[in-house]
Protein backbone atom coordinates (compact mmCIF):
# COMPACT_ATOMS: atom_id res chain seq x y z
CA UNK A 1 0.00 0.00 0.00
CA UNK A 2 2.61 2.20 1.05
CA UNK A 3 4.86 1.89 -2.10
CA UNK A 4 1.89 1.91 -4.28
CA UNK A 5 1.02 5.49 -3.07
CA UNK A 6 4.98 6.62 -3.24
CA UNK A 7 4.70 5.56 -6.85
CA UNK A 8 1.44 7.49 -7.50
CA UNK A 9 2.54 10.67 -5.90
CA UNK A 10 6.10 10.06 -8.17
CA UNK A 11 3.99 9.85 -11.29
CA UNK A 12 1.93 13.05 -10.31
CA UNK A 13 5.35 14.79 -9.66
CA UNK A 14 6.36 13.88 -13.57
CA UNK A 15 3.33 14.63 -14.95
CA UNK A 16 3.00 18.04 -13.09
CA UNK A 17 6.50 18.38 -14.68
CA UNK A 18 5.70 17.56 -18.24
CA UNK A 19 2.89 20.42 -18.21
CA UNK A 20 5.34 23.00 -16.42
CA UNK A 21 7.83 22.58 -19.38
CA UNK A 22 4.89 22.13 -21.99
CA UNK A 23 3.11 25.77 -20.44
CA UNK A 24 6.85 27.23 -20.59
CA UNK A 25 8.03 25.99 -23.86
CA UNK A 26 4.78 26.89 -25.55
CA UNK A 27 4.17 30.07 -23.73
CA UNK A 28 7.62 31.23 -24.95
CA UNK A 29 6.72 30.53 -28.55
CA UNK A 30 3.92 32.36 -28.26
CA UNK A 31 5.76 35.52 -26.99
CA UNK A 32 8.54 34.86 -30.21
CA UNK A 33 5.61 35.02 -32.44
CA UNK A 34 3.98 38.11 -31.23
CA UNK A 35 7.63 39.80 -31.53
CA UNK A 36 7.79 38.24 -34.82
CA UNK A 37 4.06 39.61 -36.02
CA UNK A 38 5.10 43.64 -34.75
CA UNK A 39 8.29 43.32 -36.79
CA UNK A 40 6.52 41.69 -40.05
CA UNK A 41 3.65 44.61 -39.60
CA UNK A 42 6.38 47.64 -39.01
CA UNK A 43 8.76 46.66 -41.75
CA UNK A 44 5.48 45.52 -44.62
CA UNK A 45 4.57 49.75 -43.53
CA UNK A 46 7.65 50.82 -45.33
CA UNK A 47 7.00 48.73 -48.44
CA UNK A 48 5.25 49.14 -51.62
CA UNK A 49 2.21 50.06 -52.16
CA UNK A 50 2.43 51.97 -48.92
CA UNK A 51 -0.72 51.91 -47.16
CA UNK A 52 -1.41 54.37 -44.80
CA UNK A 53 -1.52 53.56 -41.39
CA UNK A 54 -3.89 56.04 -40.55
CA UNK A 55 -6.62 55.02 -42.82
CA UNK A 56 -5.63 51.66 -44.44
CA UNK A 57 -6.54 48.61 -42.97
CA UNK A 58 -4.11 46.02 -42.03
CA UNK A 59 -5.28 43.16 -44.11
CA UNK A 60 -4.27 45.71 -47.42
CA UNK A 61 -0.72 44.52 -46.83
CA UNK A 62 -1.75 41.28 -47.99
CA UNK A 63 -2.63 42.42 -50.97
CA UNK A 64 0.48 43.96 -53.01
CA UNK A 65 3.85 42.42 -54.35
CA UNK A 66 4.63 41.76 -50.84
CA UNK A 67 1.09 40.46 -49.90
CA UNK A 68 2.70 36.93 -48.66
CA UNK A 69 4.60 38.23 -46.11
CA UNK A 70 1.17 39.54 -44.39
CA UNK A 71 -0.16 36.14 -45.32
CA UNK A 72 2.45 34.51 -43.15
CA UNK A 73 1.86 36.63 -40.03
CA UNK A 74 -1.65 35.97 -40.03
CA UNK A 75 -0.59 31.96 -40.26
CA UNK A 76 1.77 33.03 -37.53
CA UNK A 77 -1.53 34.86 -35.66
CA UNK A 78 -2.89 31.66 -35.51
CA UNK A 79 -0.32 29.56 -34.58
CA UNK A 80 0.36 32.01 -31.95
CA UNK A 81 -2.95 31.81 -30.73
CA UNK A 82 -2.83 28.00 -30.69
CA UNK A 83 0.16 28.46 -28.65
CA UNK A 84 -1.37 30.50 -25.95
CA UNK A 85 -4.08 27.56 -26.03
CA UNK A 86 -1.30 25.33 -25.11
CA UNK A 87 0.18 27.18 -22.64
CA UNK A 88 -3.44 28.09 -20.69
CA UNK A 89 -4.72 24.00 -21.21
CA UNK A 90 -1.33 23.61 -19.66
CA UNK A 91 -2.03 25.77 -16.32
CA UNK A 92 -4.28 25.15 -13.28
CA UNK A 93 -6.82 25.57 -12.27
CA UNK A 94 -9.22 24.30 -14.34
CA UNK A 95 -12.14 25.51 -14.73
CA UNK A 96 -15.02 26.69 -17.17
CA UNK A 97 -13.65 29.92 -17.66
CA UNK A 98 -10.48 28.58 -19.33
CA UNK A 99 -12.39 25.70 -21.37
CA UNK A 100 -14.22 28.25 -22.81
CA UNK A 101 -11.89 31.18 -23.25
CA UNK A 102 -9.13 28.37 -25.40
CA UNK A 103 -12.01 27.59 -27.64
CA UNK A 104 -12.55 31.08 -28.35
CA UNK A 105 -8.81 31.74 -28.73
CA UNK A 106 -9.04 28.79 -31.03
CA UNK A 107 -11.74 30.37 -32.86
CA UNK A 108 -9.91 33.56 -33.75
CA UNK A 109 -6.91 32.09 -34.88
CA UNK A 110 -8.53 30.10 -36.92
CA UNK A 111 -10.20 32.84 -38.02
CA UNK A 112 -6.99 34.43 -38.76
CA UNK A 113 -5.87 31.73 -40.74
CA UNK A 114 -8.80 31.87 -43.29
CA UNK A 115 -7.58 35.45 -44.18
CA UNK A 116 -4.66 34.30 -46.52
CA UNK A 117 -7.46 32.63 -48.41
CA UNK A 118 -10.02 35.44 -49.06
CA UNK A 119 -8.23 38.95 -48.98
CA UNK A 120 -9.46 42.11 -48.59
CA UNK A 121 -11.05 44.75 -50.98
CA UNK A 122 -8.46 47.28 -51.09
CA UNK A 123 -10.27 50.93 -50.97
CA UNK A 124 -9.91 52.96 -54.60
CA UNK A 125 -8.34 56.07 -54.07
CA UNK A 126 -10.38 58.97 -51.79
CA UNK A 127 -12.59 55.58 -50.16
CA UNK A 128 -12.14 55.21 -46.69
CA UNK A 129 -13.32 52.40 -44.53
CA UNK A 130 -13.78 48.63 -45.09
CA UNK A 131 -16.90 48.41 -46.95
CA UNK A 132 -16.08 45.10 -49.43
CA UNK A 133 -16.83 45.06 -53.29
CA UNK A 134 -16.75 41.04 -53.99
CA UNK A 135 -17.72 38.30 -52.35
CA UNK A 136 -14.46 37.35 -51.37
CA UNK A 137 -13.94 40.72 -50.15
CA UNK A 138 -17.12 40.18 -47.86
CA UNK A 139 -15.92 36.78 -46.50
CA UNK A 140 -12.87 38.88 -45.39
CA UNK A 141 -14.70 40.66 -43.63
CA UNK A 142 -16.85 38.46 -41.85
CA UNK A 143 -13.65 36.28 -41.11
CA UNK A 144 -11.95 39.46 -39.90
CA UNK A 145 -14.58 40.49 -37.47
CA UNK A 146 -15.28 37.39 -36.10
CA UNK A 147 -11.80 36.95 -35.00
CA UNK A 148 -11.48 40.34 -33.30
CA UNK A 149 -14.87 39.87 -31.19
CA UNK A 150 -13.90 36.30 -30.70
CA UNK A 151 -10.08 37.02 -29.17
CA UNK A 152 -12.04 39.96 -27.16
CA UNK A 153 -14.72 37.43 -25.84
CA UNK A 154 -11.33 34.94 -24.77
CA UNK A 155 -9.46 37.66 -23.46
CA UNK A 156 -11.98 38.76 -21.32
CA UNK A 157 -12.90 35.14 -20.00
CA UNK A 158 -9.08 34.21 -19.26
CA UNK A 159 -8.30 37.46 -17.93
CA UNK A 160 -10.64 36.49 -15.32
CA UNK A 161 -9.39 33.10 -14.97
CA UNK A 162 -5.71 34.21 -14.26
CA UNK A 163 -5.00 34.43 -10.85
CA UNK A 164 -2.97 37.87 -11.13
CA UNK A 165 -4.24 39.77 -14.03
CA UNK A 166 -2.14 42.60 -13.77
CA UNK A 167 -0.72 43.92 -16.92
CA UNK A 168 -3.00 41.44 -18.67
CA UNK A 169 -5.90 43.47 -17.48
CA UNK A 170 -4.63 46.80 -18.67
CA UNK A 171 -3.80 45.25 -22.79
CA UNK A 172 -7.59 43.82 -22.61
CA UNK A 173 -8.93 47.06 -21.59
CA UNK A 174 -6.81 48.98 -24.30
CA UNK A 175 -8.31 46.43 -26.59
CA UNK A 176 -11.65 46.96 -25.89
CA UNK A 177 -11.51 50.69 -26.19
CA UNK A 178 -9.49 50.08 -29.24
CA UNK A 179 -12.65 48.21 -30.22
CA UNK A 180 -15.04 50.45 -29.50
CA UNK A 181 -13.13 53.22 -31.31
CA UNK A 182 -13.26 51.35 -34.29
CA UNK A 183 -16.77 50.75 -34.60
CA UNK A 184 -17.09 54.54 -34.28
CA UNK A 185 -14.70 55.21 -36.48
CA UNK A 186 -16.29 52.79 -38.95
CA UNK A 187 -19.52 54.45 -39.10
CA UNK A 188 -18.55 58.46 -37.95
CA UNK A 189 -14.94 59.31 -39.29
CA UNK A 190 -14.10 56.15 -41.59
CA UNK A 191 -10.43 57.97 -41.96
CA UNK A 192 -8.64 56.56 -39.02
CA UNK A 193 -10.31 52.81 -39.69
CA UNK A 194 -6.76 52.00 -40.22
CA UNK A 195 -5.44 54.15 -36.63
CA UNK A 196 -7.92 52.63 -34.43
CA UNK A 197 -7.93 48.90 -35.94
CA UNK A 198 -4.26 49.06 -35.05
CA UNK A 199 -5.02 50.43 -31.44
CA UNK A 200 -7.26 46.86 -30.81
CA UNK A 201 -4.52 45.12 -32.43
CA UNK A 202 -1.75 46.48 -30.14
CA UNK A 203 -4.06 45.94 -26.94
CA UNK A 204 -4.45 41.67 -28.34
CA UNK A 205 -0.77 41.55 -29.30
CA UNK A 206 0.12 43.38 -25.74
CA UNK A 207 -2.01 40.83 -24.32
CA UNK A 208 -1.20 38.10 -25.60
CA UNK A 209 3.09 38.97 -24.36
CA UNK A 210 1.56 39.93 -20.74
CA UNK A 211 -0.93 36.53 -20.42
CA UNK A 212 2.53 34.21 -21.45
CA UNK A 213 4.83 36.08 -19.48
CA UNK A 214 2.48 35.18 -16.33
CA UNK A 215 2.22 31.54 -17.71
CA UNK A 216 5.52 31.28 -17.66
CA UNK A 217 5.68 32.29 -14.06
CA UNK A 218 3.21 30.17 -12.82
CA UNK A 219 4.27 26.99 -11.04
Amino acid sequence: MHRNLHELCGEVRVLVTDNSRVRREFATAATVLVLLYLLIDVVLQFLPPHYSVLSDAESNLAVGPFGWAMNLNFLARAVMSGCVVVAVTATAPTSRLRMAGSVLLALAGLCSAALVVFPADVNRAGEFGMTPRTTIGLVHVVFATSGFLAVLAAMALLTRWIRRPGPVMVFLLVASAGLCLLAASLAIFPQVVGLTERLCLAGILGWTFALCLELRRCR
